[in-house]
């Protein structure tokens, strides 16, 4: 398959993916660590009871070092790495798996260098009353947190099994000539993208203006680049099979030996699969359901089911079942 980063076929069933159990185990846990370790150790330069949280520039809420670390640790450790642990199901939705373990990352990112800040900023400090709140801190985390996401995802691999159909597709289906791929931009369009960057771009610039920092401009670049990731995707289907891209990383990829059919059905997002846009709907059934009307809707071997709205419908459904019926 042309748009896949690997030929799962001849991987070994895996119930974890390796890079998901690095990224998404290992590295939340080594960061709550982290956090842990520097305020045991700079602890006889630290106050007894540290500020960890301001009202405006004014602290008003203290703890003691070690309290306040094993806390965010267990909020790592629970929240950050709860979503990014998905991403080591070998067996889930790829999309699903690399999309939580960005979320987790950014979320783990983003707690451990503002624990970190916030201990570094009272080091040797005369009275804490003094500590300032380290709001660029907010802004490089998720910086941080965001990248190490995108890393872990583009890493992960679908170890799904794939199964061959033993029969074409009946012969009631419709076919078409094949004359080359069929490539598709499917999803928002220019003006619906512009619009949305625009309203996030405003929010974060007014964000700043309030705050009278950069930091929300950091975080604006994760915020509105994974929305902006679901609205579009990438449709092609060759001779080897179907795939769908988002976010520049395979949404689904599926063989042609594992095709068993294609109809066309007419889709209503909101009504068939309560919302718009990547959708699953029950065990093994997706969609990529971005407009109301003509869609493929292709099974395979494995009993799962995926429907793709498009204006090509027929012509993907006929090129699907000629290519699935050469085998």
């Amino acid at each position: 398959m042309t748009l896949g980063t690997q030929d799962a076929r001849t991987d070994k069933v895996r119930t974890f993916d390796p890079a998901g159990v690095v990224f998404g185990v290992v590295v939340p846990i080594l960061a709550a660590g982290l956090g842990v370790m520097a305020a045991y150790l700079w602890k006889s330069r630290l106050p007894q009871q540290i500020a960890t949280h301001w009202s405006g520039t004014e602290p008003d809420a203290f703890t003691s070092p070690t309290t306040s670390a094993w806390t965010l640790a267990i909020v790592i450790v629970l929240v950050g790495g709860g979503c990014s642990a998905v991403g080591a199901l070998a067996h889930a939705l790829l999309i699903m798996r690399r999309t939580m373990l960005m979320i987790g990352s950014t979320v783990v990112g983003l707690i451990t260098v503002l624990q970190l800040a916030i201990l570094s900023g009272q080091l040797d400090v005369s009275t804490v009353e003094d500590a300032e709140v380290p709001s660029w801190a907010l802004g490089l985390g998720t910086l941080v947190g965001f990248a190490v996401g995108i890393l872990g995802a583009s890493l992960l691999r679908d170890y799904r099994e794939r199964t061959p159909a033993t029969s074409p597709p009946p012969a009631s289906l419709p076919r078409a000539e094949f004359d080359g791929p069929i490539v598709q931009r499917l999803g928002a369009g220019p003006v619906a993208v512009i619009v949305l960057f625009v309203i996030l771009a405003a929010a974060a610039a007014f964000t700043c203006w309030v705050s009278n920092s950069w930091w929300p401009i950091a975080i604006f670049v994760p915020v509105s680049i994974l929305p902006l990731s679901l609205m579009r995707y990438q449709l092609v289907v060759d001779e080897s099979g179907i795939g769908v891209r988002s976010f520049g990383m395979a949404a689904f990829d599926y063989s042609i030996d594992e095709v068993t059919g294609a109809s066309v059905r007419e889709v209503d997002p909101f009504g068939d699969f309560g919302g718009w846009g990547l959708r699953v709907k029950g065990r093994g059934n997706y969609a990529v359901a971005v407009q109301k009307g003509p869609a493929a809707f292709i099974t395979f071997a494995n009993g799962q089911r995926l429907t793709i709205t498009s204006d090509r419908a027929e012509e993907i459904v006929g090129v699907l079942n000629t290519l699935a019926s050469r085998r």
